[in-house]
């Protein structure tokens, strides 16, 4: 390819939208330009790279056995209704009608779909294991598109479906797929790790996330330094936090105090009051929908107060989603009293033959002389003892682990890292099939539901993860497997003819014939804004041929982020293929 015969936008100056350094790359590297909020047209230079990596997807999901299928990305809504996630995935869905009024899905994932499609085909044990994957656009109506590429309205993932008929089976489908990522990850030259993760709104009862350290990353990742635990902050656990819940033993019966304008934790903590916020127990107050009743009803969560509740984790306790803050006017209807000031004691509970439900953090399990609201607002309650004074309906691990905490596993001390997530791998088990009727036969005549896996990867956000880890001060670094291009070929004249252009010529022909792909920078242009442009742009090799080496008979080899080398022009072509070797390792 002749760089005048292709279009390569690069800009000197970031744009003013770029936030992060991979989105301000992707931009001056003209990779992509912004159309709208979360939209982006991918120009030349980032549709080849984008195949790269799609070219590595499909090489090691066909290892793995998957087959390749394409599914409509306009889905109709009862599927969706069906599988219950219409009203759980409703704040993702983007929804469009047609001419005749008739309500249609774009496409956020494909469990519905493809689950459909299995139910129509998968009649036997003896068709199993199956995996189908495919590579296309997906939609989903961000609150905040942000970052570029990293949360987007549109984006391109790889989405696959396993099907199996047993456990078992299913859990090797889901070890393939886990291996084929790691592969993935590793061809693409990300530095990644998989973590534990939680399940969400896609549902399952094992999942990992694929994790690319990266201080702009959303994700908190919490690890152990040994090796033997990572997971997602939403999944995390501890041995718990680092002091402990106080267990004051004490007959001293609850006594109501007054704490006038104290309506925060560090309230407490402050003098007067001097209570230790670990002393304290936060209420929080949800709203709650009941998937057996279809009705909205409160519930109380408790947690120390120096712990933060983890919503997903409250998600995964109490079984659904669909769940948000109660209002503060909704607060003192349940409970007389604003927030600030409220509590769990039984006795100071409104229940009017209501029975409150009450789900406490296991760190407060056993607590005695701590603090909570009145439910009156401006008092409190102190010497309250957790097992006497309140009645917990449930526990369960609901707080978010903090950096510091013991690891489960090594007994050693946790550590917190920011991550972009690039993939994801599930079992679903059989919450779709059973739902969506995907039964099949086994050997013994029996119907049963498919046991199913689904793993996703985000091709468009792992381009820019890539970006993100591999750059230094000048641009880019594409890994060999990905880049646009392998090698740039700079000649610092471009008469027609020359000696310059001949050499380059004939170094281009020789390396295409070795099935590499190259670029010609042929452009009229200072050699400055050459190489500027080249290291912007992160090609893995750049070969520099002027008149004033070829008088040496020598060009010059430049690997990325490397070290510019002389080498023979009778030996330039050998050498660039050890310096992609090299590079490839």
């Amino acid at each position: 390819m002749r760089w005048s015969k292709t279009f390569i936008p690069t800009l000197k100056e970031t744009p003013a939208e770029a936030e992060i350094l991979s989105h301000k790359l992707l931009l001056r590297a003209g990779i992509v330009r912004k159309l709208t909020g979360g939209l982006y047209t991918f120009l030349p230079i980032g549709l080849r790279v984008l195949k790269r990596i799609e070219g590595v997807i499909r090489e090691e999901m066909n290892a793995a056995g998957g087959l390749e299928v394409l599914m409509p990305a306009l889905h109709p809504p009862e599927i969706w209704q069906q599988s219950g996630r219409y009203e759980t995935a409703r704040d993702v869905l983007y929804k469009a009608r047609d001419r005749a009024n008739k309500e249609w899905v774009l496409s956020p994932t494909a469990e519905e779909v493809v689950t459909t499609l299995a139910a129509g085909e998968i009649s036997s044990y003896r068709q199993m294991p199956l995996n189908f994957y495919q590579i296309s656009v997906k939609f989903r109506d961000e609150i905040r598109p942000r970052f570029g590429l990293m949360r987007a309205k549109e984006f391109i993932m790889k989405d696959a479906y396993s099907f199996d008929g047993s456990d078992e089976g299913a859990m090797a489908s889901y070890q393939r797929m886990f291996n084929a990522y790691q592969r993935i990850f590793n061809r693409c030259g990300l530095k990644n790790f998989p973590v534990e993760a939680d399940t969400g709104v896609i549902g399952g009862s094992h999942s990992h996330e694929f994790m690319v350290p990266a201080e702009t990353g959303e994700n908190d990742v919490v690890y152990c330094e040994s090796g033997k635990y990572a997971a997602n902050i939403e999944k995390a656990t501890s041995a718990g936090p680092v002091n402990p819940t106080p267990i004051t033993e004490t007959a001293l019966a609850p006594e109501k105090f007054p704490t006038p304008g104290a309506v925060t934790i560090a309230n407490l903590v402050a003098a007067p009051y001097n209570v230790p916020a670990c002393q304290q127990i936060k209420t929080l107050v949800f709203m709650v929908k009941s998937a057996a009743t279809d009705q909205t009803q409160p519930v109380i969560v408790l947690v120390r107060g120096d712990d933060e509740l983890n919503e997903a984790k409250f998600a995964g306790l109490i079984g659904t989603t669909i769940f948000r803050p109660a209002t503060a006017e909704e607060i003192f209807s349940f409970l007389g009293a604003h927030p600030g000031s409220l509590g769990a004691v039984a006795s100071t509970l409104a229940a009017e033959g209501k029975k409150w439900t009450v789900l406490a953090d296991e760190a407060l399990r056993g607590g005695k002389g701590m603090v909570t609201g009145a439910n009156a607002d401006g008092f409190h309650i102190r010497h309250i003892d957790i097992p006497r004074d309140i009645a917990v309906s449930q526990w369960g691990d609901l707080r978010t682990v903090k950096a510091g905490e013991l690891c489960l596993a090594t007994g050693k001390p946790l550590k917190i890292q920011r991550a972009i997530e690039v993939g994801h791998v599930f079992k679903l088990g059989t919450k779709y099939s059973e739902k969506l009727n995907a039964r099949f036969l086994d050997a013994e005549g029996k119907s049963k539901p498919c046991v199913m896996g689904c793993y996703g990867i985000g091709v468009t956000r792992t381009l820019q993860a890539i970006i993100e880890q591999c750059n230094d001060k000048d641009g880019i670094i594409w890994p060999v497997a990905v880049a646009p291009y392998v090698v740039c070929l700079t000649p610092l004249s471009i008469a027609p003819g020359s000696a310059v252009m001949e050499t380059a010529e004939k170094i281009y022909k020789e390396l295409t014939e070795a099935g590499i792909e190259v670029i010609i920078d042929d452009r009229d242009e200072r050699p400055g804004v050459k190489f500027k442009d080249a290291d912007l742009i992160g090609f893995p090799i750049r070969v520099g041929i002027g008149e004033k080496s070829l008088s040496k008979g020598e060009v010059e080899l430049k690997p990325r982020g490397g070290t510019l080398q002389l080498v023979k022009t009778e030996d330039a072509v050998g050498q660039i293929l050890a310096a992609i070797k090299a590079k490839s390792a």
